[in-house]
């Protein structure tokens, strides 16, 4: 305690300009769903970036209106990965590996139906990501039976401190 405040209360500028940034971009998901309403209603779409012809939706807007239906919650969920402090976030990689694979078979395919058959390319990470969550509350549990300390004691001790985007990316590689 340092003048009557707690460690973890105690906040500096570039953590507040980071959690307004956060905050800014979550309030503003539900605008960057509606991008999709500025695409125009036709099989062709050129620009001076790229050329796409929707082969299988027949319009370019519901290519859109299905990427963005699953890109918000990509980056939603990826955003809450990055800064969750829980035992448990890595579970998290198998909503975010299934919304990647949609979006990818949205854009690269455009023939084939968008949720068909995913659940095969998803089992080797829910295979690994699965077993590793139940092996650590196991592991959690066992020390709640042995050990004259709460369920939130222990909890807190498997909660990995604070890192930067950085760092967490680097944990990967």
């Amino acid at each position: 305690m340092k003048n009557g405040e707690l460690k973890f209360q105690l906040t500096d500028k570039r953590s507040l300009i980071i959690g307004s940034i956060i905050a800014t971009f979550i309030a503003t998901t539900p605008y960057l769903f509606y991008l999709y309403e500025n695409v125009p209603q036709q099989k062709n779409w050129s620009n001076f970036l790229f050329t796409y012809e929707s082969k299988f939706y027949g319009s370019i807007d519901v290519v859109a209106w299905t990427i963005t239906g699953k890109l918000i919650p990509l980056l939603l969920l990826t955003l809450w990965f990055f800064t969750c402090r829980h035992w448990w976030y890595h579970v998290l990689l198998v909503p975010i590996a299934m919304y990647a694979f949609q979006i990818f078979t949205v854009i690269n395919d455009d023939i084939q139906y968008v949720d068909s058959n995913q659940i095969f390319y998803l089992l080797p990470i829910m295979a690994i990501i699965i077993p590793s969550i139940y092996l650590i509350r196991a592991q959690i549990f066992n020390q709640v039976n042995t050990v004259n300390k709460t369920f939130q004691e222990l909890e807190d001790e498997f909660k990995l401190s604070p890192k930067g985007f950085k760092d967490k990316i680097k944990d990967y590689f």
